[in-house]
């Protein structure tokens, strides 16, 4: 992944709403939301919800699909990971101490979250 599309991404992650869509789409799963529901669940009305999903589109990180009247939101899974990936590519090859464990996926329910209100 290239350092600007990171930039894009971790731009479009560093706000309130935005994150929280986001994590919403990646608990979703490949099948996504309508952009109704995650308003509902967001609590934003279509215009804000439109800015921000707007944002992380331009950032790579959602795709959008028309489902007859609907568009349905879902996550980029690739682009995920190439995040992540790029982020922890070269975790502790300074250090030459062997701190593989730090550097270790951790599962979800070691991963302490505050949820947007």
């Amino acid at each position: 992944m290239k350092t600007t599309a990171v930039i894009d991404a971790l731009g479009a992650l560093a706000h309130e709403y935005r994150l929280a869509i986001y994590r919403l789409l990646v608990e979703q799963g490949p099948e996504g939301l309508a952009a109704g529901a995650i308003g509902e669940r967001m609590g934003l009305v279509p215009s804000s919800l439109t800015f921000h999903l707007q944002a992380l589109q331009r950032a790579g990180l959602v795709t959008q699909v028309r489902a007859s009247r609907q568009l349905i939101y879902s996550a980029d899974y690739t682009a995920m990971n190439e995040l992540v990936g790029y982020l922890t590519d070269n975790c502790c090859a300074a250090s030459g101490s062997g701190c593989e464990a730090s550097c270790a996926p951790r599962t979800a329910k070691s991963v302490k979250r505050k949820t947007a209100a």
